[in-house]
């Protein structure tokens, strides 16, 4: 692992009116790291990705490191599919407006794995893996050295969740990135994240490599008792209850 510190978060505090959803966080990424953010559901895992990209007010320091630039991709995107659009159109707009040329546009496309025939489909009548092909290749328009995803795979069925997972650790290893990603997935956070941070409204929040935090004694703390925790059956192994 890089000792070159891209992140780093200290006594970070986000609060909402009188409800405080993150209290006191403080962690480091470095070039190279894969960061899964866990816990359950109200912890602030979209809030955190929020506050890192400064689009949310917040309370400590969130430094990251000079000239670095980011992607995001959102779990949750408003613009309607109903709209007459062409997945080209959506990624030659954004390269226009970033003021880049279309050979960017291709390039990504040919990383990700949109199709000339993709290209030319309208965003209402893709599937949900192909959708999120789109979110991603959009955010890697700018060259990012680090990406952020909220939920890469909500939404999508078994096969098209182990694609996109299978296109993330691709794409970490071509373009040497920095991944943080908040995953519900257990067993992708145990096979392909170096750091996991997990957030808890009961515990507060706990930050290590995924065999310290991955644990039943963790886990259970985090979630609560009566939270069923589950990994997926995808090529990083079986599916299991825990």
């Amino acid at each position: 692992m890089s000792l070159d510190v891209v992140l780093s978060v200290h006594d970070l505090t986000i609060a909402f009116q009188r409800r405080t959803v993150i209290r006191g966080l403080s962690f480091k990424v470095f070039a190279g790291d894969t960061l899964a953010v866990i816990g359950p559901n109200g912890s602030g895992k979209t809030v955190l990705l929020k506050a890192l990209l400064k689009i949310i007010p917040y309370r400590g320091e969130i430094i990251w490191k000079s000239g670095v630039r980011l992607g995001y991709v959102p779990q949750k995107v408003s613009a309607d599919r109903q709209m007459p659009l062409l997945v080209r159109d959506l990624l030659e707009a954004q390269a226009q407006f970033l003021k880049l040329p279309n050979s960017q546009v291709r390039t990504v496309c040919k990383d990700v794995g949109i199709t000339p025939e993709l290209m030319n489909a309208g965003i209402g009548v893709i599937s949900g893996g192909q959708f999120q092909k789109l979110l991603i290749a959009s955010a890697l328009l700018g060259d990012p050295q680090i990406l952020l995803f909220d939920e890469p795979t909500a939404s999508l069925d078994e096969l098209e969740e182990e694609r996109v997972y299978e296109l993330l650790e691709r794409l970490r290893r071509q373009r040497a990135l920095t991944l943080l990603l908040v995953s519900h997935d257990l067993t992708l956070v145990h096979h392909a994240a170096t750091s996991v941070l997990c957030l808890s409204t009961a515990a507060g929040p706990c930050f290590g490599t995924p065999d310290k935090i991955l644990t039943p004694e963790v886990l259970a703390t985090a979630f609560g008792a009566s939270e069923q925790l589950y990994r997926h059956h995808h090529q990083f192994g079986e599916e299991t209850q825990s």
